[in-house]
């Protein structure tokens, strides 16, 4: 699991994480930025959690 500094930084580094990113409702992608995570994992947990209230 790679950390980085923050969520600009994961997703200009990752193409998985911003791939991800940019395929969520917008509700899901602002709740990511809220979060900032730091590792795609913890954006995927963050996704999943949003996509229940939803």
């Amino acid at each position: 699991m790679d950390n980085h500094i923050c969520l600009s930084e994961l997703l200009d580094q990752d193409i998985s994480s911003y791939e991800f990113f940019y395929s969520l409702p917008d509700e899901v992608r602002q709740r990511i930025e809220e979060e900032d995570p730091t590792s795609f994992e913890e954006m995927q947990r963050i996704a999943a959690e949003e996509k229940h209230i939803v």
